[in-house]
């Protein structure tokens, strides 16, 4: 259940606030809209309620706000917009990914994807998904922790009927099991059809609060549909007629040849169109919306839609959908869940229609529809089929129309023991995350064969050391290639989490957790030992092959030079990590790699040896004395080159650089915490 009370936004500057003091109820089992407009602070509504966005006011899910819920992906499933994921990432992997981020056992994505039909995509990356399939990816994200509330923005937003069709049995389903639905609409008949109770919000302010039986009775409007190749003289005769007679009526130009007739019936303006030789092509009911203009904004400005006079005509009071509250329509049947399934074709009739599109079923007698609500769905979660069982002939006209009602989806099982938390769970999703796309793998490749390559070209050029010969790093490079492709990818383990949010889904910023920070941190440095042996490696076989077994030696320090080069390659990747989790950007990852030694060592260096009254002359040799004493098995000599290493100009550097961007990242981890 989700209550929400007194939400309001921060004005801005001279502006009104977008929401000001909107509260209502969205109970346990049943579907609720959110109706309004574009511009009408529904999406502001749904971030103040999930603490996105800084307002007053505050939201109980299930008598607790969002920030006292230990875990709120298993409370709340949210989906806000397109599936947010690396492009590359295949189907699969990104639910798996997620699945390990929510501690959840993996064969959950399995059971998701084939709740919502996207089994035989499985493989396909997220980049290729079309707009229908990339809603449905959304939808097992939401469900993969098995929330007990969703609330979605606009999820039928770009849908076809068919693909929206199948969204509303979904959520129909999850209604059925005790779960809260709340969505936001700007389709009034959509949320009179899917919904049991509309909220409907005007400029930021909540103007009803409705079931869906009294929303469709007093704010939708019944309407007839013309369609003509002479609309615009039709409705200069509609209106002439409507002043003639002085009955309520009014005429909306929809653009095109398509008229809106309000407060008319199909029969008389049928007559009207007869009596002046006027061929129509449409003559329906409807009930479409909540009036003339109600849809300007919508639309996307005023001359979309152009009333052409408000009047009255004469109208046969005969009961019909015009002449009365608007009839509830009956369930939709769930479509195929095959992805790949053309839209089947629709049969037409010439009956007066819903205003969702879709022909009455004339021909079946009252006791054999489905029985359902007013807003057309079964609250028990089941769908009985619709089949007269003495079909009568068709008549003259009408065209008869044979409807069977599918049982709604299937949804995953629930999760009946939710794991304990682990500390292995951020690793999991790290390792899952930096494998599941070849930009590492891609990285690793180049940064090694540049790496040869500027090896063997060291080695022609000459006057290069040997330890530096095998690194790869001439005097004109800042870093070597290898620490610079450890930068790198240690700058994207941030980067890609802001620019392709997947944990952001929930809560709409990266998480700031420690956790999440220490598992990057362990999986980048490994990526990092890896990369720096490698790197040797495939240095020392270039030269091999090239030169000579002369080039390819190992150094008779090579335990204090490998030290270093793991050290530097290892504070590179965490220097990139680090800096693109406080400035979130890849790019700002980077370049903070880069600066350690072009301006964080020279500014060491400059304080260390620069004039000053006293120096530290000795100080190596005094802390030697001091702090390494005669250790058994000789420990003191790894200690020893450990110091070694700190204190050279870029170990040092490098060690404050890494101070100071790991208390910018808690400082700001804080900071965000007690917002």
């Amino acid at each position: 259940m989700i209550q929400a009370f007194g939400l309001t936004s921060n004005p801005r500057k001279e502006l009104p606030p977008a929401v000001d003091d909107v509260s209502f109820e969205a109970r346990a089992g049943r579907i609720t809209a959110l109706l309004g407009a574009s511009g009408a602070g529904k999406t502001t509504v749904l971030r103040l309620m999930l603490e996105l966005q800084q307002g007053r006011g505050i939201t109980h899910f299930r008598g607790r706000p969002l920030h006292r819920i230990a875990h709120p992906s298993r409370e709340v499933g949210v989906l806000l917009g397109d599936v947010p994921g690396h492009p590359a990432r295949t189907v699969r992997g990104h639910l798996r990914m997620l699945c390990a981020a929510a501690g959840v056992p993996v064969r959950r994505a399995d059971e998701v994807l084939e709740a919502v039909g996207l089994v035989s995509l499985r493989e396909e990356r997220l980049g290729t998904l079309s707009r229908g399939m990339d809603r449905r990816l959304g939808l097992a994200c939401v469900l993969l922790a098995d929330p007990h509330t969703l609330v979605l923005d606009d999820p039928a937003g770009g849908l076809s009927t068919r693909e929206g069709a199948w969204l509303h049995c979904m959520l129909r389903a999850h209604a059925a099991q005790g779960g809260t639905v709340l969505f936001t609409t700007s389709d009034p008949k959509g949320a009179a059809r899917t919904a049991d109770r509309v909220v409907t919000l005007e400029q930021g302010r909540l103007v009803a609060d409705q079931e869906a039986a009294e929303f469709s009775r007093t704010r939708l409007r019944p309407r007839v549909a013309v369609r003509s190749p002479h609309a615009a003289r039709l409705a200069v005769l509609l209106a002439k007629q409507a002043r003639t007679s002085q009955l309520s009526v009014e005429v909306v130009r929809e653009g095109g040849n398509r008229l809106s007739v309000y407060g008319g019936t199909c029969a008389d303006i049928g007559e009207i169109a007869f009596r002046h030789g006027i061929v129509v092509h449409q003559l329906a009911d409807e009930v479409g919306d909540m009036g003339p203009g109600a849809g300007r904004a919508r639309a996307g400005g005023p001359g979309d839609r152009d009333r052409v006079e408000a009047g009255r005509i004469p109208v046969t009071r005969e009961p019909s959908l015009s002449s009365g509250a608007p009839t509830a329509p009956t369930a939709e049947p769930c479509p195929p869940l095959d992805p790949e399934a053309p839209d089947a074709p629709k049969p037409v009739a010439d009956t007066p229609s819903l205003s969702f599109g879709q022909p009455q079923l004339p021909d079946a007698e009252p006791d054999e529809l489905l029985d359902a609500s007013s807003t057309g769905h079964p609250r028990d979660g089941s769908a009985a089929a619709a089949a007269p069982s003495q079909p009568r002939p068709p008549g003259p006209v009408r065209a008869r129309t044979v409807r069977t009602l599918d049982a709604l989806p299937p949804l995953p099982p629930p999760i009946s023991v939710r794991p304990a938390p682990s500390p292995l769970r951020p690793l999991r999703y790290e390792i899952r995350r930096a494998a599941g796309i070849g930009t590492g793998f891609l990285t690793g490749a180049v940064t090694l064969a540049v790496s040869a390559v500027i090896a063997v070209v060291l080695a022609r050029i000459g006057h290069t050391p040997q330890p530096r010969l095998l690194a790869a790093w001439p005097q004109e490079l800042p870093l070597p290639p290898a620490a610079l492709g450890a930068g790198l990818l240690g700058a994207l383990a941030f980067g890609d989490e802001f620019r392709h949010p997947a944990l952001a889904a929930d809560r709409g910023t990266v998480p700031r957790r420690l956790g999440l920070l220490a598992a990057k941190l362990l999986v980048s440095s490994a990526t990092a030992l890896v990369l720096a042996v490698l790197a040797v490696g495939c240095d020392a076989e270039a030269l091999y092959l090239v030169y000579g077994r002369e080039l390819a030696q190992v150094p008779a320090d090579w335990l204090r030079l490998g030290a270093s080069w793991i050290g530097l390659v290892v504070g590179c990747a965490w220097a990139g990590v680090l800096a693109a989790g406080v400035f979130r950007s890849t790019t700002a990852g980077l370049a903070a790699v880069g600066a350690v030694p072009l301006l964080v060592v020279p500014v060491v260096h400059r304080l260390v040896n620069g004039p000053s009254v006293r120096t530290a002359a000795g100080l190596p040799a005094r802390l030697r004395e001091a702090l390494l004493p005669r250790w058994p098995f000789g420990g003191e000599h790894y200690l020893e080159a450990a110091l070694k290493v700190i204190s050279q100009p870029v170990g040092g550097a490098l060690t404050l650089s890494l101070t100071a961007l790991l208390c910018a990242y808690l400082l700001t981890t804080l900071r965000s915490r007690f917002r």
